[in-house]
């Protein structure tokens, strides 16, 4: 069996990020294939391997799955590791999966993923208020559940994949999370594979202009990590 993964830019591409890493921490082997953004003509260029323009697409053979959530869910059943074990546990990341992929609306909008730099927020919104105390009490309630360290218990799953792209956000605008959010931000941010995307992330040296303005949407720099062109 011989996948391919096709993601985008390390720094910006939250959706990329998610099979990746469930892929790399569950030892799934598969073709590392990075397709950049080049702005207003990424739904094009991407439409030749993507039926959505989009990324994360995974080629399998001659099957094509897209969507991170669909990737997840395919990747299910195939390989053990994916869900919890436990039925409690599986039902509460599925959910919890389910609720990040479909929401969280403000959050992405108002603190855009840039792994290598650290930013001085401006204001949020209501909104943006109640994203962030959502994620408090749903990581608060993961962890004491099912006992950490993982959002769903002591091992790893997709749950903590789909979440790893707001742990970088945490770190980039110092967003309060609580004790409970907190750890676990940094056992997401130490594990392996995540620091391996984070290295990839630093040497990047292209930038998107579309991503970069996003990013001064949301705040000053107060530093940058990338590398130089």
């Amino acid at each position: 069996m011989t996948y391919t993964l096709v993601t985008a830019n390390r720094n910006y591409s939250s959706w990329s990020l998610r099979p990746w890493l469930l892929m790399r921490a569950l030892g799934i082997v598969f073709a590392d294939r990075i397709e950049p953004f080049e702005g207003a003509e990424n739904y094009t260029a991407f439409r030749a391997f993507s039926p959505t323009g989009q990324v994360p697409v995974l080629i399998d053979g001659q099957r094509t799955v897209w969507d991170s959530l669909g990737i997840a869910m395919y990747l299910a059943e195939r390989h053990p590791g994916v869900w919890p074990d436990d039925e409690a546990a599986r039902a509460w990341a599925m959910c919890a999966v389910a609720e990040m992929h479909g929401g969280f609306a403000a959050l992405r909008s108002e603190r855009t993923m840039n792994v290598g730099v650290r930013v001085d927020p401006k204001p949020g919104s209501a909104r943006l208020e109640r994203d962030v105390a959502r994620l408090v009490e749903l990581w608060g309630e993961g962890v004491s559940r099912f006992g950490g360290p993982w959002l769903a218990g002591e091992r790893f799953s997709a749950v903590d994949a789909f979440f790893a792209p707001v742990a970088f956000r945490v770190r980039t605008y110092g967003i309060d999370v609580g004790p409970a959010g907190a750890a676990w931000v940094d056992t997401v941010l130490a594990h392996p594979a995540v620091r391996d995307w984070e290295a990839q992330a630093l040497a990047e040296t292209w930038r998107d202009p579309d991503h970069e303005a996003e990013l001064l949407e949301c705040g000053g720099v107060t530093a940058d990590h990338r590398a130089k062109g």
